[in-house]
């Protein structure tokens, strides 16, 4: 997908603040209201905008504490895969979910109240599952999130156009 300087403008500004109107937008990105507007939802028709969401804060939630739980499964067939998935997908803990190679098949990022929730989901949720192999469990100091997403370079390091 490529990205013009204006497409680049208003990703930046929608990711810093999806709430502003349109006319703020268009200001910030030095467009027309009416551009603006167009670009924007020409970004969701290409799929680069999928969505709007508020950003929460763990500690306010009653969910401090993290983890990253590495899951193997066994059979490794795809619909034990897919189910595991969509299961997992589901659970209240699970704040992230990752399909991966390697050793394990998955990477589970949760959020509970306390180290004892983290101990209970992986005893009372995950092992009780017999597809669950092999579990390893990574408690979380600090999680730290990138504010915004840029388009990525072209391959000679411009931006891309």
């Amino acid at each position: 997908m490529k990205f013009d300087a204006v497409d680049r403008a208003l990703l930046r500004e929608l990711q810093d603040d999806a709430r502003q109107t349109n006319r703020d937008l268009a200001a910030k990105t030095g467009v027309s209201p009416s551009t603006s507007l167009e670009r924007v939802k020409l970004l969701r028709e290409r799929g680069a905008i999928t969505g709007y969401h508020a950003s929460v804060d763990l500690d306010a939630m009653g969910r401090p504490v993290q983890a990253l739980i590495s899951v193997r499964i066994r059979p490794p067939a795809r619909p034990v895969i897919e189910g595991f998935r969509n299961w997992a997908a589901r659970l209240p803990e699970v704040i992230g979910l990752f399909v991966t190679s390697g050793t394990h098949d998955f990477l589970l990022h949760v959020a509970v109240p306390d180290v004892n929730g983290v101990y209970a989901f992986v005893i009372d949720r995950l092992t009780e599952r017999r597809e669950v192999a092999d579990v390893q469990t990574t408690m979380v100091y600090e999680h730290v999130r990138p504010g915004r997403i840029d388009p990525a370079a072209r391959p000679d390091g411009e931006p891309g156009e």
